[in-house]
């Protein structure tokens, strides 16, 4: 059982009935009482909590950065770079959809392989499509070359990123187009 906000207990003998009740209704194996605000208190229960852990073997290999695929990885990438650049101005129901992932041995010296990504920007009105595609696009521009420089690090290739904006009304709210775009 975790207590936290005990620095702003002025007399522990106030907490001493609760404390029994706690105790009744649940056999705790530890009791911390702390302030999330203290690092020593932080530092104890986090000790105590590794005593607590299994040991087990990996799950995921030490090189490995996530369970998703680099198709997702793409997505997400174009879709922060979006709600970072439109700010407060784009609802959150915008969404990038990946219509084209191919990739090939890289071509020059020193480049490894070669991912050619075709993304599609759905927002919800046309109104939305001109923020994102900004003044003479360059907002949509920008999106793709910090979202490409990003996925050239990420996936260690040369990336060829083309982007598109769509409108399409409502799409949030029809179940099917929904899973459609990959959501369940």
């Amino acid at each position: 059982l975790v207590a936290n906000k005990f620095d702003q207990i002025h007399r522990r003998a106030d907490i001493a009935p609760w404390l029994q009740e706690m105790q009744q209704r649940h056999a705790f194996t530890e009791f911390v009482p702390m302030s999330a605000k203290n690092s020593k208190d932080i530092d104890r229960l986090l000790l105590l909590c590794e005593r607590f852990l299994p040991e087990q073997a990996w799950w995921y290999a030490e090189d490995e950065l996530t369970d998703r695929s680099e198709k997702f990885m793409a997505a997400e990438m174009v879709r922060e770079k979006l709600f970072r650049l439109t700010g407060d101005e784009l609802p959150y129901t915008s969404t990038v959809i990946i219509d084209k992932f191919e990739e090939e041995p890289g071509k020059t010296k020193g480049v490894k392989r070669m991912v050619r990504i075709a993304a599609t920007i759905v927002v919800e009105r046309d109104g939305h499509k001109a923020m994102v595609i900004g003044d003479k696009g360059e907002r949509l521009k920008r999106m793709g070359t910090e979202a490409r420089t990003e996925l050239e690090k990420l996936f260690d290739a040369k990336v060829f990123l083309e982007l598109w904006v769509k409108v399409r009304s409502g799409w949030a709210d029809d179940e099917a187009r929904v899973r459609s775009f990959g959501y369940e």
